[in-house]
């Protein structure tokens, strides 16, 4: 598999981790998990853009 669909695949699965983290956070009124949630959705958002931009540079 390729660098930047490996990249693409877990920046999906860190933006999921952490989409559900902040949920929880706010269900449970944990600002602190909640907040670590957004950190680790962003986090993810920018792998999955940053093996987008790999495969363009490889063709």
């Amino acid at each position: 598999m390729k660098q930047s669909t490996s990249d693409q695949i877990e920046g999906s699965v860190h933006s999921l981790k952490g989409h559900a983290k902040q949920k929880v956070g706010e269900v449970i009124g944990n600002p602190k998990l909640e907040a670590e949630g957004q950190k680790e959705r962003l986090a993810g958002e920018i792998q999955k853009k940053a093996g987008q931009i790999e495969k363009v540079f490889e063709k």
